[in-house]
């Protein structure tokens, strides 16, 4: 475990439902190569604070990395409705083009 890691865990721990700290942490296990915890840090992102946009790009892209293709494509698309709801043209582009290259 990097001093990041650690330091990441404890801040988390100190502050669990902090959007900014579950998404760095997520990024972190997966650039660890420790993908299920990754996986259930972006899920509970994504439960406790679905409006955190930046998030459906890289939950699709692990769902990609894991095979899981229509759950990547669910995930894209409600990235997109929630890209468009909020008027956040770049992550609905983003989003658009990480769908379409799933061919889904």
């Amino acid at each position: 475990m990097t001093p990041r890691h650690q330091q990441l865990l404890e801040l988390h721990a100190a502050s669990p439902g902090d959007a900014f700290i579950l998404f760095a942490l997520a990024k972190e296990c997966e650039n660890a190569g420790d993908n299920a915890a990754a996986l259930s840090h972006y899920l509970r992102l994504r439960e406790l604070h679905p409006g955190y946009i930046g998030l459906y790009y890289h939950l699709g892209k692990l769902y990609e990395l894991l095979d899981h293709e229509e759950a990547a494509s669910e995930v894209y698309r409600a990235g997109i409705e929630l890209g468009k709801n909020t008027g956040d043209r770049h992550a609905t582009s983003e989003l658009m083009g990480a769908l379409a290259n799933i061919g889904i």
